[in-house]
């Protein structure tokens, strides 16, 4: 099959040939964005290692996407610029791959892509492997430019709870949605009424890709999340 049919947006995803493809495409980055001890395993050649696989403000607790400024500079010590075409992925079912392409478009660079199947995809298929570190990237410019459609704040949340035409995704763990796992959390639970599925039953375990595009709309339609629906998701 090939990555993304039948997808709405298949351009959010690429193969593992498509990568080796334009590895050396003028202003594209490939990000490593497991931990660097993974990263020290073996990565992609000319993958840069993201600093942060959260992307969360230390200042803050690590409760709040880090904030423009520092974003931005995370972004041009990566090389990735204004211009830049990003590839993200990762050895945990594109989780942290993910998080970096939310980050990335919640601060309005849209040029991002995953790389479906990530590490494991490459290794399985017998890519070529890298321990070197890249040279220093060249100098860019990285303009965070906040779109906030794409971050929902708490009183929308709760308005959400009473809204018909609306969905709330509890992605979570089972433990964290029926309370049993707190997580260090000053409280417990889910949000009233949400539905709950947790995100890795949308991925393959053994290949770390996504799963058909049929398969993920029929487990999301038993939970209620359909395309004539608001979806809140957490």
């Amino acid at each position: 099959m090939t990555t993304g049919e039948g997808y709405a947006h298949p351009e959010f995803l690429v193969d593992a040939e498509w990568v080796v493809a334009h590895q050396n495409d003028p202003n594209l980055v490939v990000v490593d964005t497991d931990v660097e001890a993974a990263y020290l395993r073996g990565h992609i050649a000319g993958a840069v290692m993201v600093p942060d696989n959260y992307e969360k403000d230390q200042d803050s607790g690590r409760v709040h996407i880090l904030p423009p400024d520092k974003f931005a500079v995370m972004c041009q010590n990566l090389g990735i610029g204004d211009d830049t075409l990003v590839i993200a992925y990762d050895n945990n079912q594109s989780l942290y791959a993910a998080r970096l392409w939310w980050a990335l478009n919640y601060y309005g660079h849209t040029n991002v892509k995953v790389l479906d199947g990530g590490w494991r995809r490459w290794v399985q298929e017998g890519r070529a492997i890298s321990f070197d570190r890249p040279e220093a990237p060249a100098s860019v410019k990285f303009t965070p430019s906040i779109n906030d459609s794409i971050m929902v704040k708490v009183d929308e949340l709760k308005a959400a709870c009473s809204l018909s035409d609306a969905v709330i995704w509890d992605v979570r763990s089972d433990g964290e949605y029926d309370g049993s796992n707190g997580r260090g959390n000053k409280r417990v639970g889910h949000v009233p009424g949400a539905v709950h599925l947790e995100w890795f039953k949308l991925m393959d375990r053994d290949t770390h890709r996504f799963k058909p595009a049929e398969e993920v709309r029929r487990m999301l339609a038993t939970h209620g999340v359909t395309t004539d629906k608001v979806v809140f998701a957490y």
